[in-house]
């Protein structure tokens, strides 16, 4: 796939925005505040810091609505004013001849094939007090050129919209913008990304002061895109030396600058989102980065966790290589997240190990451990990121398990839940309200 409520704000006069936000000039702060219009939500850090969603809920209980979504897809859902926006890839069955069948391809890892049916790339409205639909668009239809791994989808990536525009990216497949009636106002193909093993695209779109920033990191040529949001024409991008990673870009103005800040195995970096040139960068992480970074004040915090773990504190301020420098303020090497990006809740780091239902919770500011890698009772595997508000953090599990925990630096549990479906994409919060796309399912949860 931003902001603090201290923002000076003066996009409706200017047409511009100063501060320390990722809201496009379309938005006003306190809009972006009460909604979730991106991943990770309106601050990137996993918290809302105006909802107030419930503490329990199952099948039968707090349940507002629940509803099937055709197709697969693990794009978690964003929310602005009265519109839930979700992404899918439905398969048509439409057999291309001239492809090999799945069952006749070479022995590929995880026994990934590539596809040789046609499918629909669909962005979906529902009204967020019923679930019903209000609009749907196939942005585009086609046979994808590889795989992806079981947990993984062709719908993978989060929209973004800056609630006038809607930003839909289904990775290889294109770039489409909409308004918020569905209506169709521009489109990019940015060509084929080859994934290392065909695991599957998934970084986010992310939108600043009228600019989209893309990134695409994969096994062939890695880029980075800085668009024009309005048009979707291209206003710089640069090739990056780096293999497969995941991580959205996390978009800040600091020390006179507007820094994009991209985590990912061999570096992590940070370029000027006006001019494309590299401003710091840092190495350190693991392979196949896939948690998106989180700031705060001075410091941003990247980390990756497949084959190793690493955390990494570093100063916006920096300049130039930080590796081995005062500008790495602090670092840890256990307990760090594969696929869910962490929270950051006043003050502390909440994650988990790996992909398991391991928690960590860390002084932001020094690196000091609060709560040291414990077990999170009744989940074993999470790839949904953790998020946060009203002073609890919810963990989902992917088998429907969501344990809430209390905002306190003992481990206390407030509440556990349970619903029938597997949850890999994020939860989403707004008002009174929390999204839960499963598998089979999206369920709106509320008191």
């Amino acid at each position: 796939m931003t902001q603090s409520m201290n923002l000076i704000f003066t996009c409706l006069f200017l047409g511009i925005l100063i501060g320390s936000s990722q809201i496009c000039s379309a938005q006003r702060p306190e809009d972006a505040a009460r909604n979730w219009h991106q991943w990770r939500g309106p601050d990137v850090t996993g918290v809302s810091p105006t909802a107030s969603p419930p503490r329990q809920w199952s099948e039968d209980q707090n349940i507002r609505w629940k509803v099937a979504i055709d197709g697969k897809g693990v794009a978690s859902p964003i929310v602005w004013e009265d519109q839930v926006f979700i992404l899918t890839a439905i398969n048509t069955g439409e057999v291309d001849p001239t492809l090999p069948k799945p069952e006749d391809q070479p022995k590929r890892v995880f026994g990934i094939t590539h596809p040789n049916t046609k499918y629909q790339f669909v962005v979906l409205s529902l009204d967020r007090e019923t679930g019903k639909e209000n609009w749907r668009q196939i942005a585009t239809q086609g046979i994808p050129h590889e795989g992806h791994h079981g947990d993984a989808s062709f719908a993978s990536a989060s929209p973004y919209t800056d609630g006038e525009r809607l930003y839909c990216w289904f990775g290889s497949q294109g770039l489409f913008c909409y308004d918020l009636d569905g209506q169709k106002l521009w489109e990019r193909d940015l060509g084929p990304a080859y994934v290392g093993a065909s695991l599957g695209e998934g970084s986010s779109p992310v939108v600043y002061d009228g600019k989209l920033v893309l990134v695409r990191d994969h096994s062939r040529q890695s880029t980075i895109h800085v668009l024009d949001a309005k048009s979707g024409e291209t206003i710089w991008e640069q090739d990056r030396d780096e293999g497969n990673a995941w991580a959205t870009p996390r978009v800040i103005q600091h020390s006179g600058r507007t820094q994009v800040i991209t985590a990912a195995s061999k570096h992590i970096r940070s370029y000027d989102l006006e001019t494309g040139e590299i401003i710091w960068h840092c190495s350190g992480l693991t392979g196949n980065v896939t948690p998106c970074p989180v700031v705060e004040n001075d410091l941003v915090y990247c980390m990756s966790g497949y084959e190793g773990h690493a955390l990494l504190a570093l100063r916006l301020s920096a300049t130039g290589d930080l590796k081995e420098t005062e500008a790495v303020v602090w670092s840890r090497d256990k307990g760090t997240p594969y696929v869910p990006s962490p929270v950051l809740y006043d003050g502390r780091l909440y994650f988990t190990q790996s992909n398991q239902g391991i928690l960590t919770v860390v002084d932001s500011t020094t690196g000091e451990t609060v709560i040291d890698r414990t077990r999170l009772p009744g989940i074993s595997n999470i790839y949904a990121s953790p998020i946060a508000a009203g002073g609890r953090i919810y963990f989902t599990g992917r088998d429907g398990t969501t344990v809430v925990l209390k905002q306190s630096d003992k481990f206390e549990i407030v509440a556990t839940n349970k619903l029938n479906d597997r949850f890999d994409a994020s939860p989403a919060l707004a008002g009174s309200q929390l999204f839960l796309r499963g598998n089979q399912f999206f369920y709106c949860i509320g008191d």
